[in-house]
């Protein structure tokens, strides 16, 4: 079932509010004029849909003027698909998606972002098989758990394992442009576990892989590794915590463990709707930005309500308690070992929701460590790129805005950034190299595994 906000409706309520002038607050005096104000937008039933589903259910979008349809979608390439030809006016989508569209990996369209969806969030699960030859190289702690975060180089001995026995070590990922295909690689490289590469005459990322990953859709994961089709996969919740609660398998590492407070989705537009309907792009982003500070604030207060709400059938449709396992604030690994994760899930807090170009310049970074950029770039043609698909500017517009309106704190924003975050410590990622947004070719050359300088998959 779709959720839908009729016009009929909107203009009743509308005539209703009008009809008493002590009924206009602020935010209806200064409402946008919008170019278009029905509006469809897509997305994928994983919980970082979550400031989609609070827009929508609080009414931001009415209270912009935007009367929207929210509707699932059956994989992100149709999504990305979809958002193109216009069916949807945008979505929920992968971050590396409106890059890879924009730079012509896969489909070529110009797509673009105002509004970052959240950090964190997702984690990488093995199958019990996997996890029972894992555990005697783990390193416990007092209590008899084992001592996080756990790295690659214990999940390597088992792929050694396979190989020696002619068995391929199959994983599973969403998307070849998913943070969770990069996230995934990212963390088998750093333990010495070649994930393999990808060039213009093979596009299945397997060349030279120890590990083989392939695309498997976010809600069949649990089900494929039960099959034994896949020994693991890296994936958005609720799906991780789905196979703990089957008893299939284990997660093993979250992304925050991966790098903290790493970028995770954007709501992505085509760069003709934002040009065509600059109004109504500055609205959506408002109602937005409103709903991602109401997950966060009180420190995370209002996400029960927000597990009940993403647990319905028309939005993600897990159980409520499986849902509730990441978004209140815990992550449960093997089964009984749930620990306090209060970050595994952040949409507005550490500026979450604007769309920083150093950002858009690590996936761009991983699209060529991994082949999918085949040739050399220099490091202002990654600046250039993440400048034409990240678009602060409309961010902060909104947001000021929302601060004049009562809305929203000025302390909320970062109004005197230049767009790039500060070098992320070396201590806040896995493998322990730092990561400076304006230096991505250097930030290359100090990774062991993957391409650099004028290196190709293959040559």
């Amino acid at each position: 079932m779709t959720k839908t906000f009729t016009r009929r409706t909107a203009l009743a309520v509308s005539a209703l509010a009008l009809a008493s002038a002590t009924m206009l607050t602020p935010a209806f005096a200064d409402m946008l004029d919008v170019e278009k104000d029905e509006l469809k937008f897509g997305f994928i039933k994983l919980t970082d849909m979550a400031p989609l589903a609070i827009a929508y259910e609080k009414g931001y979008f009415e209270d912009e003027g935007l009367f929207v349809t929210l509707e699932p979608q059956a994989n992100w390439k149709v999504l990305l698909d979809r958002v193109i030809t216009g069916e949807l006016d945008g979505a929920h989508m992968l971050a590396g998606q409106p890059l890879a569209a924009t730079i012509g990996f896969g489909t070529k369209a110009h797509i673009v972002t105002p509004f970052s969806m959240d950090l964190n969030g997702n984690g990488i699960t093995v199958s019990n098989e996997v996890w029972e030859l894992m555990k005697p190289h783990l390193e416990n702690g007092p209590d008899g758990k084992p001592v996080h975060p756990i790295k690659a180089d214990v999940l390597k001995k088992v792929v050694d394992k396979f190989k020696a026995e002619g068995r391929p070590f199959n994983m599973g990922m969403v998307f070849p442009v998913s943070t969770h295909n990069y996230e995934l690689r990212y963390w088998l490289a750093s333990g010495g576990i070649h994930p393999g590469f990808y060039s213009p005459s093979d596009v299945s990322g397997q060349i030279g892989a120890d590990a083989l990953l392939s695309v498997t859709p976010p809600p069949q994961m649990p089900a494929t590794l039960e099959a034994g089709t896949i020994d693991g996969y890296c994936v958005g919740e609720p799906w991780n915590q789905a196979a703990v609660f089957k008893g299939i398998g284990v997660p093993v590492i979250t992304d925050y463990e991966i790098w903290k407070n790493n970028p995770e989705k954007v709501f992505g537009l085509s760069k003709e709707f934002t040009e065509e309907n600059p109004n109504t792009t500055l609205a959506l982003t408002k109602a937005l930005i409103r709903a991602a500070k109401w997950l966060d604030e009180n420190d995370n207060a209002n996400r029960a309500e927000a597990v009940e709400i993403l647990a319905r059938s028309e939005y993600v449709g897990a159980d409520a308690e499986v849902i509730a396992n990441s978004m209140t604030g815990t992550f449960e690994y093997e089964k009984g070992d749930k620990r306090d994760v209060p970050d595994f899930n952040v949409f507005y807090r550490h500026y979450a929701t604007y769309p920083y170009y150093s950002d858009a310049v690590w996936y761009l970074s991983q699209m060529r460590r991994w082949g999918q950029i085949s040739e050399a770039k220099p490091d202002a043609w990654f600046d250039e790129t993440a400048k034409s698909v990240y678009l602060p500017d409309i961010y902060l517009k909104a947001a000021r805005m929302l601060v004049d309106e009562g809305y929203a704190d000025e302390a909320d924003f970062p109004w005197e950034t230049d767009g790039y975050r500060a070098p992320t410590p070396a201590a806040d990622i896995i493998d322990g190299i730092a990561y400076d947004g304006k230096a991505p070719n250097a930030y290359l050359d100090s990774l062991t595994i993957g391409l650099k300088g004028d290196e190709v998959a293959g040559g």
